[in-house]
């Protein structure tokens, strides 16, 4: 495998050397150790990029739309073909199992590029209100900030609707895996997208990511990440008046209604917490079951947890490492809090699996009952880790799982989607999982409350990237 370049920049349309880089490590979490380096930037560099995505937006905003849809088609079609390259990077960077690097994680790309060309199709860029022209025009240049879990997945949910939208860019993919962007860049160079629409630089939060936020020259920061960030990001923005879309962290909930089908419910419950890790911000990590159905309950988790293999992403693993030393060093930690705080461990824990001697492993850990109170019911942990818990009265679940910081997803399991739907309609989050439904890359993804603000994904995705402009009187 020839490992893409991250000690280069993509600005204006070429590949330039940083301005005054540091050097830091890739790690591959399967081993702990470093397999490249990437050059911090800082913000020289990020001042270069933004004018040359400020440059280029009067052109590309003006592009005719066919124009823009060609190219996106284009790029769509390099991300697929060169999936497995892609998941390669994915991998070895943040430690997916490689079937899961090929199966979803790299073709997470043109997932979304290609709702993006079916929208394009479909959406009204003007529309009328009476006598008022009402056009949906390009917001101009966006700060596009990526985190490492689901690395090109986040990445094409915002350069997507972007370009469609004639936005021009400049994106901050995350320092520990940021290998799948470079490959991004490169199709751009490739397929012709004029010069200064899409821009990459490499860096850190401090070094880079506060100096694209606070920018004069940008007009939108789409972020994701975790919540902290989030609120300072909004914070540095405020000064310059930016939009500011946050996708953030979740604590989401999975309510098992007494009708419904538990071992079927419990199993899909548990094996969507397991994937990736548990890497994944709208995780339903906590299971709430009938009080008197806990027992049957845990021994389906247990039995679900103790079959997926924990092992080398480059094998046949349904579990890699976890994808850092530090989030690594955390998930222990509230593993190891759980157990503290006199939560039952039913399966897993804070200790390497035993057949593991290196990297970041984690085994799929299950805790029940767990208290709401507990630190484990509450605190984000980002990791193979379920708190089981009960409820004894319909309403007591519903409040249970409200009481959140957080409200991104949720899950409702019952005989009847009916049924379901009627619970649905309670909890306050921004998605929520019937009887197991996977989710919809043309409906909105984000969530209430602490999980953010503004949505991701297909139409809705695509109107972050777009201002309102009314034409009063436009005809008669």
């Amino acid at each position: 495998m020839t490992l893409p370049d991250a000690t280069r920049y993509y600005i204006d349309g070429a590949w330039v050397a940083p301005e005054a880089p540091r050097y830091d490590d890739i790690v591959n979490p399967a081993t702990g150790e470093a397999f490249a380096q990437i050059a911090l930037g800082n913000e020289a560099d990020v001042n270069k990029a933004v004018a040359a995505a400020r440059a280029a937006f009067p052109s590309f905003s003006k592009m005719p739309l066919k124009d823009r849809k060609d190219l996106i088609a284009a790029i769509n079609d390099e991300l697929i073909k060169r999936n497995d390259e892609i998941a390669d990077a994915i991998s070895i960077a943040m430690g997916a199992p490689m079937g899961l690097a090929r199966m979803a994680q790299a073709p997470s790309g043109p997932q979304h590029f290609g709702q993006i060309l079916k929208e394009i199709d479909s959406y009204e860029f003007e529309e009328w209100l009476g006598t008022t022209k009402v056009r949906h025009e390009p917001i101009g240049v966006c700060a596009l900030i990526t985190p490492w879990n689901w690395p090109m997945n986040q990445i094409a949910t915002k350069v997507a609707p972007a370009l469609a939208a004639g936005c021009t860019m400049v994106l901050k993919p995350s320092e520990k895996a940021p290998l799948d962007a470079v490959i991004l860049a490169d199709i751009m160079d490739k397929v012709g997208v004029p010069k200064g629409v899409f821009n990459l630089v490499h860096g850190d939060g401090p070094g880079v990511g506060s100096a694209m936020v606070s920018h004069e020259d940008v007009d939108m920061v789409s972020f994701t990440g975790s919540t902290r960030a989030g609120i300072a990001i909004s914070e540095a923005a405020a000064k310059t008046v930016k939009r500011v879309s946050l996708e953030l962290g979740g604590k989401s909930a999975a309510i098992i209604l007494p009708s419904a089908p538990l071992e079927r419910a419990i199993t899909t419950c548990v094996r969507e917490v397991m994937m990736n890790s548990g890497q994944s911000c709208n995780a339903r990590t906590r299971v709430l079951v009938p009080k008197d159905k806990f027992e049957a309950a845990a021994k389906v988790a247990v039995t679900v947890a103790e079959s997926l293999k924990v092992g080398d992403p480059k094998g046949d693993a349904d579990l890699g490492p976890i994808s850092n030393k530090d989030q690594y060093g955390k998930v222990v930690g509230l593993i190891q809090k759980g157990i503290e705080e006199g939560a039952p461990l039913l399966t897993g824990g804070p200790d390497m699996p035993k057949d593991r001697n290196q990297g970041y492993f984690v085994a799929p850990t299950v805790f029940g009952p767990v208290t709401p109170d507990m630190t484990i019911a509450r605190e984000e942990i980002f990791g193979p880790v379920i708190s089981m818990m009960t409820y004894d009265t319909l309403d007591e679940a519903i409040a249970v799982a409200n009481d959140s910081e957080y409200g991104l997803s949720g899950a409702v399991w019952a005989e009847t989607r009916a049924e379901a739907e009627e619970v649905a309609k309670e909890l306050r989050t921004g998605m929520v999982h019937i009887n197991g439904a996977g989710l919809d890359a043309a409906a909105p993804f984000g969530g209430f409350k602490m999980s953010g603000n503004g949505r991701e994904w297909g139409k809705y995705g695509l109107e972050e990237y777009l201002e309102l402009k009314a034409i009063y009187g436009a005809r008669d």
